[in-house]
């Protein structure tokens, strides 16, 4: 796997350096370095000489040049990337400067497996899956730091109908065929590690731009996947000889990669955060998709619970959740903050909130979202501790007029 621009960053870091006719090599290593040196002899020295080491060696570091601070408490909204690079956006700045929204969660890597802007050098690894939906990349960072908006890179990771396409040997495949879910679309492969650099490079690329909080998104199997196990041919990787069975595997290899995102953006400075289905706190670990709540939640710093009540069957006792936003939210909440009240270290709890219209349900089974619900769901949240949030619109249009820091009491209700 290339690293096109991480490792060239880190190549220029290391260099000559020419003094009084000795030449000084830095070697940089990742767990040790040392300072050679190399020069004209014009005696022979018959003994050794003291090496003077400096008291401090540097260390990769990486600054974007952009400004941002982290807000009182993350209140975002997701923002595509055709939005971000749009005329959409100039609404959603609005919105963001009159309210006390203060974040943004870009794509960066959408959910088809498209980068959402052009890299600048044409033979660059990652430009034949880029789009040119964000046409100025510095511009917008630049846009995002003048109005004081928290950036936050979404990255859709193992769902990815670019890639299984290229490389099929990186997906699932059936009868020779990569195999794709009933809305045509293609996972790759949590197993393989290949699938994971080329996903934490897009993320560090994202880090350089200055985004402060890479966002991981799908980061599972495909739903139901316990149902197709034995019907796809796939690669296993180094889990072949894993303890457990396939469910457990499943888990390790999903936790692993969160684990291993960690470590290689940690010398960037950023928080990384995972989206994560709002059922996963609720049981010990879902035997398909491979997500464990607590143990993702212990490799990273925020968690990002997708719990908009339209997505829930009759959960804690409501029949019909969304017709009742306070109420799935409140009784969720207590059940994430008991899970994550278990951990040494938790995460901060950044949850994904409903701000759309559910009319697939049917009649009956959905109430039209506006202020009342929006709020409704975030006075839930307050009541619980929990006080950052995400809203949700695939379509980026947000409902006016909501009070995001409302005080309210509507628990009796």
């Amino acid at each position: 796997m290339k690293k096109t621009l991480a490792t060239g960053i880190v190549a220029a870091a290391a260099g000559f350096m020419i003094l009084a006719g000795q030449t000084t090599v830095q070697a940089e290593n990742n767990e040790n370095e040392e300072y050679l040196t190399a020069g004209l002899h014009v005696e022979k020295l018959n003994g050794m000489t003291p090496r003077t080491w400096p008291e401090s060696i540097a260390r990769f570091t990486f600054d974007s040049g952009y400004t941002f601070a982290y807000p009182d408490a993350v209140r975002g909204i997701f923002v595509t990337g055709h939005s971000a690079g749009g005329s959409r956006m100039d609404s959603l700045l609005e919105l963001t400067d009159t309210t006390d929204l203060n974040a943004m969660v870009i794509d960066i890597k959408d959910d088809d497996g498209y980068l959402t802007y052009r890299p600048e050098d044409e033979d660059d690894f990652y430009y034949d899956i880029s789009q040119r939906m964000i046409k100025d990349p510095h511009e917008l960072m630049s846009t995002l730091e003048e109005h004081e908006i928290y950036p936050i890179a979404r990255i859709v990771v193992f769902k990815d109908t670019v890639l299984a396409e290229k490389r099929p040997d990186l997906s699932f495949t059936q009868n020779g065929e990569v195999w794709k879910n009933r809305r045509g679309e293609a996972f790759v492969n949590p197993f393989m590690k290949e699938v994971w650099e080329y996903n934490v490079e897009i993320a560090k690329r994202a880090a350089e731009m200055g985004f402060q909080d890479i966002q991981f998104d799908y980061v599972r199997f495909p739903e139901g996947f316990e149902n197709r196990d034995d019907d796809l041919d796939y690669d296993v990787e180094d889990y072949m000889d894993s303890p457990g069975d396939n469910v457990q595997r499943r888990v390790d290899a999903v936790t692993d990669f969160v684990a291993y995102a960690r470590e290689e953006l940690e010398p960037y400075d950023v928080d990384v955060s995972v989206d994560i289905f709002g059922y996963a706190a609720t049981i010990e670990q879902t035997p398909g998709i491979g997500q464990n709540f607590s143990r993702i939640s212990e490799n990273v710093d925020v968690i990002s619970s997708m719990i908009y009540p339209s997505h829930w069957g009759p959960y804690f006792g409501i029949d019909k959740p969304d017709l009742y936003p306070y109420e799935l939210i409140d009784e969720y909440s207590q059940v994430e903050n008991e899970v994550l009240g278990a951990l040494d270290d938790p995460p901060v709890s950044r949850p994904w909130i409903q701000d759309f219209t559910a009319s697939y349900l049917g009649s009956g089974n959905y109430l039209n979202y506006g202020k009342s619900e929006v709020e409704a769901q975030i006075q839930a949240l307050y009541d619980n501790d929990i006080h950052e949030f995400l809203l949700w619109n695939a379509g980026n249009r947000y409902t006016e007029n909501v009070d995001y820091m409302l005080d309210l009491d509507l628990s009796e209700e």
